[in-house]
């Protein structure tokens, strides 16, 4: 029999550096940081020094459940960085970029632009998808009659 090599997936792993999302019901919910130090197997001391006021967090300690990780690392993160030195490593990183480019970022923008709608812009958005739609019916139906 040929030797079987199980790796896991190595993004999931709680780390010093691994940048994570916020979630649950505190003030800080839908924000980054990163983690800064490892308490114990369901704590973790975050810290998020964004440049971007609506994602800043301050220092504080969480449990691991009201964090999402995100694939997002800063690379070579010494273990309990202070603010300062914790912000220089974020910029160098480049994270509040890599985040607005992500496809998780921009699907969350999307969803709160959804939320945020009346009710006649929703009826906006339904007559411009059934304009869409009908457009593409007519090209297809053009193709399968030259077909």
């Amino acid at each position: 029999m040929g030797d079987a090599n199980i790796v896991g997936s190595n993004w999931r792993m709680v780390e010093v550096g691994r940048v994570v999302l916020l979630q649950g019901n505190g003030p800080h919910t839908g924000r980054l940081a990163a983690i800064v130090e490892i308490i114990d197997h369901k704590r973790i001391l975050v810290d998020g020094p964004s440049a971007d006021a609506k994602l800043a967090v301050p220092r504080q300690a969480l449990p691991t459940s009201e964090v999402l990780l995100s694939p997002f690392v800063i690379e070579n993160l010494p273990r309990g960085i202070r603010q300062a030195g914790l912000k220089a490593a974020w910029e160098k990183a480049g994270i509040d970029a890599k985040w607005k480019e992500s496809n998780w970022a921009k699907r969350k923008e999307q969803t709160e632009r959804r939320q945020a709608l009346t009710d006649f812009d929703r009826f906006k958005v339904m007559r411009l998808k059934k304009q869409r739609r009908f457009e593409q019916r007519k090209a297809l139906a053009k193709v399968k009659a030259s077909a």
